[in-house]
């Protein structure tokens, strides 16, 4: 039976297609380690562009920035500095990639850092940050805390914030307020 469906698999499909997909086992055998292609790297091999000047909304943005080595899970460590070159701009570093990033003004109130040059975001929430790679679609590192963000992950499991599915129970003034509306219905 098997080889009945491989035997119209084959009709089926081009030769062509087949030759393509098929490696030949000169080439496979023959490639020396110098021509197997190169690990997938974040930082592309051009230099990043000249930073741009920030707003100065951009600027009040990154004085707010935690700066410093941030242990993160699964040992990795991710480390934000600022860049003494360029005001508002930081160097954040992941073992061996540095990403040059900017802030970026959000709507949700995270910090958000951005290399758009890399594909790189660094986002600092109260409880955690976080490193991700836009280009790859992966976070490259998570669970990243320093010792504010470790006291209100703390905080946050002693008394968790309320859910968006929780239904919403309406201050005591406005629930006096629909009983009175209610009464004079």
């Amino acid at each position: 039976m098997k080889a009945l469906i491989t035997l119209v698999l084959v009709a089926v499909l081009p030769v062509s297609l087949l030759a393509q997909n098929l490696p030949s086992r000169k080439t496979h055998f023959a490639q020396s380690k110098k021509t197997q292609p190169a690990k997938t790297v974040l930082a592309a091999a051009t230099p990043a562009p000249a930073p741009v000047p920030l707003s100065p909304a951009e600027l009040e943005l990154a004085e707010r920035v935690q700066v410093g080595h941030v242990p993160c899970e699964l040992g990795a460590s991710v480390t934000v500095d600022a860049d003494p070159k360029a005001p508002g701009y930081f160097h954040v570093r992941l073992g061996k990639e540095t990403f040059h990033m900017a802030p970026v003004v959000t709507s949700t109130g995270a910090m958000r850092l951005e290399d758009q040059h890399a594909g790189a975001v660094w986002l600092q929430l109260a409880n955690k940050s976080m490193l991700m790679s836009t280009k790859l679609g992966k976070r490259l590192a998570d669970a990243c805390m320093n010792t504010s963000q470790v006291a209100v992950a703390a905080a946050m499991e002693k008394n968790p914030p309320p859910s968006l599915l929780d239904p919403v129970t309406p201050p005591p003034t406005m629930r006096n307020a629909l009983a009175l509306q209610d009464a004079a219905d």
